[in-house]
């Protein structure tokens, strides 16, 4: 009897866990992202998916990026992307690569310092609300120049509006900073700055956004913040 037991819920389990995984593989030619596909996916699925896409782009064993040419001609047809990703402008900073993502999963907005402004919103309204993506991603990165720039002070043209919008985390960073300068020269200070920058812009989007807060509150897309390493390629979500 304690044997069929364990076998029934050994099944059961393999069972589960063959359908999770199941769940994160599209269904379309090369990989791409089918309506079916991205309407079976859960946040939490889609988040899993961005994790194992990072694993696969730090120990060099992509299995997406080859196939990004040949997806082309068929993502033309229509999109349908799982995951709306806020990233910094950084040239380093590639979501389809540091992610091995299919042409067509990510909508990604860049930006110098990946600040939320209202036209990103706007358009992050538009991923989730019309176009069905499931999560929500900030990343910002180590060493980031805009975020040197704002524990600066730097003011150059337009430039100095979007800095502005960081001035927040470097000042609720530095009311208990104890480890040395408060300005870019101090490493441990500009990725403090920039982790508090993401964590700022990401609990800001339901704040400002009804539309994408109801999505969120419904259970329907999922928001988090990440970093990206420069010197590893590692993306650590944040808590």
């Amino acid at each position: 009897m304690r044997f069929g037991f364990l076998l029934s819920f050994l099944i059961i389990a393999l069972g589960l866990s063959s359908s999770a995984s199941a769940q994160l593989q599209p269904a379309g030619p090369y990989g791409v992202q089918t309506k079916a596909s991205q309407a079976a996916l859960s946040p939490q699925a889609a988040l899993q998916y961005l994790r194992d896409g990072n694993a696969r782009f730090v120990s060099g064993k992509l299995k997406n990026q080859e196939n990004y040419r040949k997806q082309v001609p068929i993502t033309a047809k229509g999109q349908f992307p799982f995951a709306a990703i806020l990233s910094c402008l950084d040239s380093r900073v590639s979501v389809e690569e540091i992610f091995d993502l299919n042409n067509g999963d990510a909508f990604n907005g860049r930006v110098a310092g990946n600040v939320m402004n209202p036209d990103m919103l706007g358009s992050f309204e538009f991923a989730t609300k019309l176009a069905g993506s499931k999560l929500i991603v900030v990343l910002g990165h180590t060493q980031c120049g805009a975020v040197m720039g704002a524990c600066d002070d730097a003011e150059l043209g337009n430039l100095t509006g979007l800095l502005d919008r960081i001035q927040p985390a470097v000042e609720l960073v530095s009311k208990d900073w104890r480890d040395g300068l408060k300005n870019s020269k101090n490493a441990r200070f500009v990725d403090a700055v920039g982790e508090a920058n993401v964590r700022l812009a990401r609990d800001g989007i339901v704040k400002e956004s009804p539309v994408i807060k109801e999505l969120v509150d419904a259970g329907q897309v999922k928001i988090v913040g990440a970093v990206y390493d420069l010197e590893t390629g590692v993306v650590r979500f944040l808590d």
